[in-house]
């Protein structure tokens, strides 16, 4: 079976990584100048008119697939998949590093800004800062790297589109439900992807650089071999 490459231009992973660092930088500054109220205020109206017993429940679904236990059997469950069946070991730390990286950032960056979480209407309870989103990061982050891991696997133009938008659809549900649940504000939502969006792509583009040069010291040992035959 044709595989299809994971490749992706270093320029637009690096380009990616910058876009989404001035994004988040931006959505940092409004929270610290009190200055996102409105769009929050806004967010969470519109969200707020789609509550009712049985949206809760699946608004409750998504959030517990979001982090804690689910999240850790997903990982093990993609990291035994890569190491035993693919023998994919450089893949296995890429996916690690995404992921955990997403983690240990998040909460640096909780205790940098010291974000208190939403007081209205609280259907769940949680504890910690708000901002930004650690639910939001961590499905960012780790639904992110196994699509990139999974692509070359996809031998269709169309099973690779129907990836992206699984793994979209996950990511986005699983922010708004922490909105939904009156944990987050929408701008720490918004702040978590574009910080894990930055993470990532830093992590795409030093593997595809480490892949790069591995394939370059490959191939100049082959060579040198076919030289001495």
């Amino acid at each position: 079976m044709k595989q299809t490459s994971t490749k992706l231009p270093i320029s637009l992973a690096l380009l990616t990584c910058i876009v989404c660092a001035f994004g988040f930088g931006l959505i940092a500054l409004w929270v610290s100048d009190h200055q996102v109220r409105h769009f929050d205020q806004e967010i969470i109206s519109v969200i707020g008119q789609l509550e009712s017993p049985s949206m809760t429940r699946v608004m409750k679904f998504f959030t517990m697939i979001g982090s804690g236990i689910p999240v850790v059997i997903i990982i093990l469950m993609a990291m035994f998949v890569l190491y035993k069946v693919l023998g994919h070991r450089r893949e296995l730390l890429f996916l690690a590093a995404g992921v955990l990286g997403s983690v240990m950032l998040n909460t640096i960056l909780k205790v940098l800004f010291q974000r208190a979480r939403p007081e209205i209407h609280r259907i769940i309870e949680e504890n910690g800062y708000s901002f930004p989103s650690g639910h939001s990061m961590t499905a960012f982050s780790m639904y992110a790297a196994l699509t990139f891991l999974v692509w070359k696997h996809v031998p269709s133009r169309l099973g690779r589109i129907l990836l992206i938008v699984l793994s979209s659809l996950l990511i986005v549900a699983i922010g708004t439900s922490r909105i939904y649940l009156g944990v987050h504000y929408p701008s720490d939502v918004v702040g978590g992807y574009f910080m894990s969006g930055c993470w990532m792509a830093a992590c795409i583009w030093f593997y595809q650089r480490y892949e790069e040069r591995r394939m370059l010291s490959l191939r100049s040992k082959s060579q040198h071999n076919g030289l001495h035959k």
